[in-house]
């Protein structure tokens, strides 16, 4: 049977008033009634119910975090920042797998809040009205977490992906690329698909280059992806000097499509992506690419969500963190 504080408090002779208070670190007991309490709790094994007492305090100290994909090592490191903070301020993890689908998201969504998690941290794709509807009667705070939403002034913790992607476009226009084919994302996806490909175009639009849509292909982000679409550019007369791939997964696969082909990176074709995983740096040639601050995405996110939860003065509620070019060895110049 379980043990109850009932029976702690018969245990050790003291009221349950006592030992809730003691269980809450209450200042308000003596210090030998305290070592009494943890002793008969010892040897009961007792554990307070985390359920009771959030109904008692109408807080579970639990967030929920909805994750496109946890196999995905860049959502892995967002992740981890997410906990260490969460660690930091004393709350729990709820975390749910969503797949990047939209019905599953709303599901989850609305089953974390049936748990009564506090406060909800939100990694995905498009925000959809369906999404906003569920984040305004949730009745507790909503922080997107490499993520934003135009619809509405949700809070939300991320970087610029259209200024990522042209500023990995331009170190390839400096280095005298002028033919740069793209490996993209989804265009339903608006910050990962559409505004990397819009960084793309601005990229070449600005160094007076046109922009021609038969230099882009449509991924889903997957290694397999830049490995299947690459032979299709392989294919141009003229061939692309350079790609830009909207994430390193296909980044790579593009790469060693291009290394299948017989061809050399970057003697023959220029690879770079974004997000800077680790794969990126155990490739070979290691892949050029622009880094996001993951952990730091996931690390302010919680941050800023134990600030609304807790009720606390939030200066900046909409967060653009700064994002870094690394200029490997799968770029060269093109002479």
């Amino acid at each position: 049977m379980n043990v109850t504080i009932y029976d702690v408090a018969r245990e050790s002779g003291v009221s349950m008033a006592t030992v809730s208070r003691v269980v809450n670190n209450n200042p308000n007991v003596k210090p030998q009634t305290r070592k009494k309490v943890y002793e008969a709790i010892e040897r009961l094994g007792y554990r307070p119910n985390a359920v009771a007492r959030g109904l008692a305090s109408k807080k579970t100290t639990t967030v929920g975090v909805v994750i496109p994909d946890i196999s995905n090592a860049i959502f892995a490191e967002v992740a981890r920042g997410i906990e260490d903070i969460a660690n930091m301020y004393h709350y729990n993890i709820i975390l749910c797998n969503a797949d990047k689908k939209k019905e599953k998201e709303i599901r989850v969504i609305n089953t974390l809040l049936e748990k009564q998690v506090d406060g909800l941290l939100f990694m995905g794709g498009k925000v959809t009205e369906e999404h906003v509807h569920a984040f305004q009667t949730a009745n507790v705070p909503i922080v997107l977490c490499a993520t934003t939403s135009e619809q509405e002034p949700i809070p939300f913790v991320d970087i610029n992906h259209e200024a990522a992607a042209f500023d990995a476009v331009t170190a390839l226009i400096v280095r005298g690329h002028r033919s740069i084919a793209m490996i993209s994302g989804p265009m339903d996806d608006p910050s990962n698909g559409l505004a990397r490909l819009q960084g793309y175009r601005r990229a070449l639009e600005t160094a007076g280059i046109a922009f021609d849509d038969k230099y882009v292909r449509i991924g889903n982000y997957r290694y397999e992806t830049g490995n299947d679409l690459m032979p299709y550019f392989l294919t141009m007369h003229p061939r692309p000097t350079a790609v830009f791939a909207a994430n390193d997964e296909m980044g790579i696969g593009a790469i060693h499509a291009i290394q299948d082909a017989g061809l050399n990176v970057p003697g023959d074709i220029s690879v770079i992506g974004i997000d800077n995983t680790r794969m990126a740096s155990m490739v070979r040639p290691q892949l050029s690419t622009v880094a996001q601050p993951m952990y730091d995405i996931g690390a302010v996110s919680m941050r800023l969500l134990t600030k609304l939860m807790n009720k606390e003065v939030v200066s900046q509620s909409r967060v653009v963190l700064a994002h870094e070019l690394i200029v490997r060895n799968s770029v060269k110049a093109n002479t």
